[in-house]
């Protein structure tokens, strides 16, 4: 099955490729559109990456008007100096080659300190020190709408100081990670690598979703993603249903969220999740130790199908909670959890793509 899959994404490679140089074509009038729907009927890789490289170095990408929460927003032609407020931004910008760049960044982000400068700042997302930050001089000053829990954003000051501030909130979709990757990168005059970034998101989940057919219908199996254990001071459990980048991840592997039917971010009662009964509990808190294990000696829950057939796990927090391109390698690592018969010899990730032939394409 790897090996149908290798020939399947090679095949959607060559489609983004095609797509990515054509977009690129199309956006600055290039006059070899031709020429480029000959190369892909060749299956000419070499050739459309190279007619990409020359188009990529006569575009010009214009910076966004407004951010992803809808904000008028003035980006500077040239931006030198960025202040990151979101881990799953700063991987994107040190990604994207410009983690020199970063004078700043939320505490949350301290995973990737040893991409950036020696010393760099760091802030709570929560409550930052604008004061501080504005004598870093920015020119872009990345939000998350983690920030804004309550609807106040922490930093307005900044913005009435005439300070660049993006706020993206939390994708609701993966097509809204592509489309968060892609204003990132044309903020800080990498456009070309942004789209190219998102394309290749595209095209790995997509090739996910065709293996997941292989998946019989009747044996689907339902899932919970739990972001904490319940207890006496914090009864309720953390998890999400429709209408969140999360859940198409679930449906994407082939497998059916059991709270699908509810919208958005949630928090459910003990007495749902024994009734939704779960056929894989996947704990997604990073910061609990032994919380899989906490779970099976729960209350109540030994004839939940998860508890009883042990397949309860925990997984990495960090890679599915930052929307970004690597929410790909977070649907893989939830795949063989749950599926560990039909992924578990599933060894492609995202930098395959990435490396390989993504990063041809813009040089």
């Amino acid at each position: 099955m790897p090996f149908v899959f290798g020939r399947l994404i090679m095949k959607k490679l060559l489609s983004v490729v095609l797509a990515v140089v054509t977009t690129l074509a199309m956006a600055t009038g290039c006059a070899k559109l031709n020429d480029i729907k000959d190369m892909a009927e060749e299956s000419d890789f070499s050739g459309l990456v190279s007619v990409g490289q020359d188009i990529v170095e006569e575009m010009n990408i214009e910076k966004p008007t407004q951010d992803r929460a809808g904000n008028a927003i003035t980006v500077p032609d040239n931006v030198e100096k960025i202040v990151s407020m979101a881990p799953s931004t700063t991987q994107v910008l040190v990604e994207l080659g410009l983690g020199d760049k970063i004078v700043g960044i939320d505490t949350n982000s301290a995973a990737f300190a040893d991409k950036l400068p020696s010393g760099v700042a760091q802030f709570d997302m929560m409550a930052p020190d604008n004061e501080a930050i504005a004598a870093l001089t920015p020119d872009i000053v990345f939000t998350s709408g983690m920030s804004s829990v309550g609807g106040t954003s922490p930093f307005q000051s900044l913005v009435d100081s005439g300070i660049c501030v993006a706020d993206i909130p939390t994708p609701s979709s993966i097509e809204g990670v592509c489309d968060d990757i892609k204003f990132i990168g044309t903020c800080v005059g990498k456009g070309a690598e942004g789209l190219a970034y998102a394309k290749g998101l595209t095209v790995f989940m997509e090739g996910i979703e065709e293996y997941a057919k292989t998946i019989p219908e009747g044996e689907q199996k339902t899932v919970l993603v739990m972001m904490n254990v319940p207890s006496a001071e914090y009864p309720t459990i953390y998890t999400f249903g429709k209408g969140t980048y999360m859940n198409e991840m679930i449906e994407t592997l082939g497998a059916k969220n059991v709270f699908a039917d509810q919208e958005g971010w949630l928090s459910v009662s003990v007495e749902d999740v024994i009734a939704a009964n779960p056929d894989v509990i996947l704990m997604d808190c990073n910061w609990l130790p032994g919380a899989a294990e906490q779970v099976k000696a729960l209350e109540g829950w030994k004839n939940v199908n998860a508890v009883k057939n042990g397949e309860v796990y925990q997984i990495d927090e960090d890679t599915c909670s930052r929307p970004n391109m690597h929410i790909s390698d977070a649907t893989i690592e939830w795949a063989k959890c749950i599926y560990p018969d039909t992924y578990g010899n599933f060894s492609k990730s995202f930098n395959d793509i990435k490396d390989d032939v993504l990063e041809q394409i813009l040089g």
